[in-house]
């Protein structure tokens, strides 16, 4: 039977009612899907002239309960009008009528709209994600870190040893996760070596809407001044990774968020690290070298610092899809003076920079938690007709 119908007035609601209402609301979309519905949420927003009401459905509420908590609290504050009810019945994954409904250019992500996915696109990206990362979509927390290397996950097995990971083995991407309340812990995944794995992971998890993502990854140092191990934080990059030339323009500008960034620099310059601000390269030839004219000559005119195979492509999504990012990096070889990345070098170096290259990106998440406990500020990151939930 179709769970009843729930609505919660803002206007007149007294403060310290607000949290109970919300667990309420909450409470009733995690029922409704509980049924084999699709949850729908109507928010009407009496100060919005042109968008007073936004609709938006979702599937497995439960997997990005902290979010709705945080945005239905803030919307019933500001005095919205909420109602949760039965949508239509879920679709099943082998249902002909699924496929279809995953295309995103059929659900524009530009329209003015209360949540950026349909719920089949929900479900199917929690599913994935599970899958790749083995881990309950449930475990992920808003601050996200992605790196290629095993080590960064020891480290960060190191820093937090009751962190959860993985249920079963060999799975493609391992996530861990520092668990704390209300989603806010730290998440890292391993998500190897390649702008396809960066697209895939980031695709599925931006249904979860996390608050930032860092990569944390290693790069060809390009300049006559840096050293193995020295840093680079990345201010912009050039999209040579292909993997999403179709649906982001390789036109359309795209650089880390200018907040995370600012953190990031400011840690650098506490710890008197040496690091390089600059543009990176992103590739999906992990043998450049081998035809390097074309290249070359790219990266000069850009005057490029650094070359990896994953920040742009996390980059891109994150601007595609609302999330803030930046990218830090550290010089693991340097192609153009001679220093191939070797394995005996390349060993002693991991085992040097893996501990402070974590510390350097937690100490970043440390500081958004403090400073913007309910997410940094949105509007750099879509713009005036897109917003999400409590935007206008």
């Amino acid at each position: 039977m179709e769970a009843a119908e729930v609505t919660v007035e803002g206007a007149g609601l007294e403060p310290g009612r607000v949290g109970a209402a919300v667990d309420r609301l909450l409470d009733a979309l995690e029922e409704v899907d509980r049924d084999g519905w699709y949850a729908a949420l109507e928010v009407v927003r009496p100060w919005s002239k042109h968008n007073p009401r936004l609709v938006g459905e979702f599937a497995h509420p439960g997997a990005i309960r902290w979010y709705l908590r945080r945005e239905l609290r803030t919307l019933l504050s500001q005095g919205a009008d909420v109602t949760v009810r039965a949508s239509r019945r879920r679709l099943s994954f082998d249902d002909p009528d699924f496929f279809a409904a995953l295309d995103e250019e059929r659900f524009d992500l530009r329209a003015k709209k209360l949540f950026l996915f349909g719920p089949e696109r929900m479900a199917l990206s929690l599913d994935r994600l599970s899958h790749y990362c083995g881990t309950p979509v449930e475990s992920f927390q808003r601050y996200v870190l992605f790196t290629n290397y095993a080590m960064h996950i020891e480290a960060f097995r190191e820093r937090f040893p009751d962190a959860v990971g993985p249920v079963r083995e060999n799975v493609q991407m391992p996530a861990w996760h520092h668990q704390a309340e209300d989603g806010g812990g730290v998440s890292i995944v391993n998500i190897g070596v390649g702008p396809a794995n960066a697209k895939t992971a980031t695709d599925h998890l931006a249904v979860l809407r996390p608050d930032t993502m860092l990569m944390i990854g290693h790069c060809g140092g390009l300049r006559n001044h840096q050293q193995i191990g020295d840093f680079v934080l990345a201010t912009a990059y050039l999209r040579a990774d292909h993997v999403l030339d179709d649906v982001l323009p390789t036109t359309v500008p795209v650089i880390p968020t200018p907040r995370l960034n600012m953190f990031l620099l400011d840690e650098l310059d506490d710890r008197r690290v040496p690091y390089r601000l600059g543009t990176v390269y992103t590739t999906d030839n992990r043998n450049w070298e081998l035809n390097q004219q074309r290249p070359l000559a790219t990266m000069r005119a850009a005057r490029c610092v650094a070359v990896d195979m994953e920040s742009a492509t996390i980059a891109a999504n994150g601007f595609r899809y609302r999330i803030p990012n930046a990218t830090l990096l550290c010089v693991s070889d340097r192609p153009l003076h001679a220093e191939p990345k070797l394995a005996g070098e390349a060993a002693v170096f991991y085992n040097n920079s893996k501990r402070q290259h974590l510390e350097i990106a937690l100490s970043c998440l440390d500081r958004v938690r403090r400073e913007h406990p309910g997410g940094l500020p949105s509007q750099d990151l879509r713009a005036s007709d897109e917003p999400l939930l409590s935007g206008e």
